[in-house]
């Protein structure tokens, strides 16, 4: 048995076009080798697109591959992650899965009296693999999903079993990740051959005892400066089975070079840092190259605004270029200081000042509050639906509201 395993597609999620374009070339690169590959089936731990509702565009260049894996008779097997997930639970998966392109994995229902979660296996008619998996949610709010879900019928279940998760497992997670919220690894159920996760941006491969192997991919395709400048480029996992024995190897999908600069402009003048980075591009090809600049530092005189790129950028790109990205979040000069957030994922900065600003009127618990307000916050985070009117959206944000104020009191 053969499988691939990706994650953090993130389709749509850059504003700039060429970065854009870079992310669905890795995509068509990824799909083209599995089919090269003749994998048996594919797992998408969540996260194909970067929103609920993708743009017209994107949707095509997926339906389109995934009609081409349809019709070589490799199913796509996957759950919704914590952006492909809308505050009124309704994903484009659906629609995907409606077509016959792929089928989603995280099925089951509640029990009545017990009220635990029960899932269901899907399991694939070529190899006999059994899969399920929980959906994600942003902010930690598919936490309520792994406390209730019913572990034992899984556990007990005999066969070579994949469960998929799109949630930050503790045990996973990358040192510079630490301070992360995330859920202990007892979360999940026991005895699986190969756990495919998702959410976290970072290759990485764990063998714990009760466990098979718990894998994060990492993103296909970087989704943002510091992710362009630590990995470069994405990737995704191909598993190989024979018997008990399993060869799990990362494959790279690399688009485009990438060549980075980091200066230290302390005691430097904004002159001084432009024919730094003047001299070190001098002469070298910049053909099909992502170039990223991060300035860090107290400037000797002058101001962040005092460097001119202008001239700088004029010639990167006369080498060839792709697109150039500079980063001075860690810049600053003596005479005026800039306040900065940082490079915090918008939706980590949102839950750190959520965290920082609880129980200031204490009517429930720490622990209330924080998901109360989570999901008030995911419950706004929507946008007018394509044919909807001003007043109907108004209505159904209105009555979303009401539901979680009403359960959450």
């Amino acid at each position: 048995m053969k499988y691939a395993h990706l994650a953090d597609l993130h389709l749509g999620s850059w504003r700039d076009p060429r970065l854009r374009e870079l992310s669905t070339q890795a995509f068509l690169m990824a799909i083209d080798q599995c089919i090269k590959q003749e994998v048996d089936f594919i797992l998408f731990a969540g996260d194909i697109f970067n929103t609920s509702l993708p743009s017209v565009d994107t949707l095509k260049i997926v339906t389109k591959k995934l009609k081409e894996l349809h019709d070589k008779n490799i199913p796509v097997y996957t759950i919704a992650g914590s952006h492909d997930f809308s505050p009124s639970g309704k994903t484009m998966i659906e629609v995907l899965e409606n077509a016959g392109l792929l089928k989603n994995v995280c099925k089951g229902q509640v029990h009545p009296e017990t009220r635990q979660l029960q899932l269901h296996f899907t399991v694939d008619a070529k190899t006999g693999a059994k899969i399920t998996g929980l959906l994600g949610r942003k902010g930690q709010l598919d936490q309520i999903y792994y406390q209730n879900l019913e572990r034992e019928s899984l556990e007990q279940e005999p066969g070579y079993k994949i469960f998929l998760f799109h949630t930050t497992i503790a045990e996973l997670r990358p040192p510079d990740m630490e301070k992360i919220e995330a859920q202990p690894v007892s979360f999940l159920p026991q005895g699986f051959k190969y756990y495919a996760g998702g959410h976290i941006h970072h290759p990485t491969q764990v063998e714990l005892p009760g466990y098979g192997t718990l894998t994060y991919p990492g993103a296909l395709f970087p989704n943002n400066f510091a992710e362009i400048e630590k990995y470069h480029h994405g990737g995704y996992y191909l598993m190989e089975t024979n018997s008990d024995h399993q060869i799990l190897t990362w494959i790279p999908t690399k688009v485009i070079n990438h060549e980075a600069l980091t200066i230290d402009a302390h005691h430097k003048t904004p002159e001084q840092v432009l024919q730094m980075i003047g001299e070190h591009f001098e002469g070298k090809d910049l053909q099909q190259t992502i170039v990223t600049l991060r300035l860090t530092g107290t400037l000797e005189k002058g101001r962040v605004t005092d460097l001119n790129y202008r001239e700088i950028l004029e010639k990167l790109y006369a080498q060839g270029a792709y697109i150039v990205m500079k980063n001075t979040s860690q810049l600053s000069s003596a005479e005026f200081e800039e306040i900065k957030m940082g490079e915090m994922a918008p939706e980590d900065i949102e839950e750190a000042l959520i965290a920082e600003h609880l129980q200031q009127i204490p009517l429930f618990s720490r622990e209330r509050e924080l998901h109360l307000t989570k999901a008030l916050f995911q419950s706004l985070n929507t946008s007018k639906q394509e044919g909807e009117t001003i007043t109907d959206f108004q209505q159904r944000v209105n009555d979303e509201i009401q539901k979680i104020l009403i359960k959450g009191v």
